[in-house]
């Protein structure tokens, strides 16, 4: 069974291929072992983040590990994902419109055992080193933007970073936090951005269905079964980051393909809902 059905990762490598740059081979005398073909290298990398393996798990005959991380590092220097992750918003908001009247931001804490840039002493798993990521979705749990920054990092001073990773904004945007974001330094700084706030009292206890806040959390849960982001052994901030950009790219298409399909029909169309 393959990591991402059929229908969702092909329309992502149709995009992703026409967003790589043309490889210049550098090497004086020619070089002497044939490429590797990108589209190999994508399939084996969806793997990775997928079942959250190491490179050298999925390595094989067709693709060693080395070539798997110097490919995935060209292709950050390239700013590949970045762009693809645009045009798939683009895409879903141009089709399916993105929700933006509210928007919802959380913290999630993971696993990093591997330390790195990023990793901390997690406050909920007995001072291990542990990643945080803070996501910001749309009203219907799109993925808009996320940083990431070590475990023992306190969600409201993630606030501005996230909200300045949005793709997409709108000026009449609602920003739904939980409790935890409950200062007069956050409802200062959403003023100064021109946008409304719906936070969690600190003294009042309430479910998390009980405001808009929850689809943040579905998201959180759709990221955390990418298990390269649910168990991070990456050390390098800017490789976290592209794993993170994958997986958002790997929901909103998702999400647009399962949409589409009771919305629209097409050539091609599955006979089942993905």
């Amino acid at each position: 069974m393959p990591a991402v059905p059929s229908s969702i990762i092909e329309p992502i490598w149709d995009q992703f291929s026409a967003l790589l740059p043309p490889h210049e081979d550098t090497h004086p005398l020619g070089c002497h072992r044939p490429r590797i073909p990108d589209r190999v290298v994508f399939d084996k990398l969806v793997q990775v983040l997928v079942f959250g393996c190491a490179y050298q798990r999925i390595a094989d005959a067709t693709c060693s590990a080395t070539t798997l991380r110097r490919r995935r590092d060209e292709w950050i220097a390239a700013g590949v994902l970045d762009a693809l992750f645009t045009l798939v918003l683009a895409a879903y908001d141009r089709l399916l419109g993105l929700a933006l009247d509210d928007i919802a931001v959380d913290g999630c804490i993971t696993k990093a055992p591997c330390g790195g840039e990023l990793a901390g002493r997690s406050p909920v798993d007995r001072g291990k080193q542990g990643l945080k990521r803070s996501l910001a979705v749309d009203a219907a749990g799109i993925p808009l933007g996320a940083v990431a920054a070590p475990a023992n990092r306190h969600d409201a001073p993630l606030l501005a970073p996230t909200l300045d990773e949005l793709r997409v904004t709108d000026l009449a945007m609602t920003v739904h936090l939980d409790r935890g974001y409950d200062s007069d330094r956050t409802r200062t700084l959403l003023v100064t951005r021109g946008l409304a706030a719906e936070i969690a009292r600190r003294d009042l206890p309430a479910p998390i269905t009980a405001g808009r806040r929850w689809v943040v959390e579905r998201t959180t849960a759709w990221t955390n079964a990418h298990k390269k982001l649910g168990w991070c052994t990456e050390r390098r901030a800017v490789v976290i980051a592209f794993w993170m950009t994958f997986s958002a790219v790997l929901i909103v298409v998702g999400r647009l393909v399962r949409e589409g399909w009771r919305r629209y029909r097409w050539d091609g169309r599955p006979a089942r809902k993905p």
